[in-house]
């Protein structure tokens, strides 16, 4: 097997790493059947019994196991999303409490209008009375 081969293994493996795959799905779990693929080799050839892969398969079980670590990072991910779910519920509760308090505020001038003016209270939500088209 050439350095070159094993360069391609390499790089397969930092693209994977940074999660930037060309061939296989993102997100893809770090295996050596997934770098194998990723260098456009087929599954199964990298193999454990081959002392040219030594150093390859060790940096695999590092990148696989520094993947599975991040679970905190993906806790965090998920607090952040729920604190900001939250914090759009409260803004939708403000709005909807100004939104009734602007219109109390809008039937209540209605009605102090409709008493200056002698007319009857029109109604906040619905139709403009017709014109006569006579």
């Amino acid at each position: 097997m050439t350095t070159g081969t094993l360069q391609d293994y390499f790089a397969a493996l930092e693209r994977l790493k940074q999660g930037r795959p060309n061939t296989v799905p993102k997100g893809m779990r770090i295996t050596n059947d997934a770098v194998a693929l990723e260098a456009g080799r087929g599954k199964g050839s990298i193999k454990k019994s081959r002392p040219i892969f030594y150093a390859l398969i060790q940096a695999i079980d590092e990148a696989a196991t520094a993947q599975s670590h991040p679970k905190y990072v993906e806790k965090e991910r998920l607090r952040k999303a729920k604190e900001s779910a939250e914090q759009c519920r409260r803004d939708l509760e403000a709005a909807l409490a100004r939104e009734v308090s602007l219109l109390r505020e809008v039937y209540a001038l209605k009605k102090q209008l409709s008493k200056l003016t002698g007319g009857k209270v029109l109604p906040l939500r619905g139709t403009a009375p017709a014109a006569d088209t006579r």
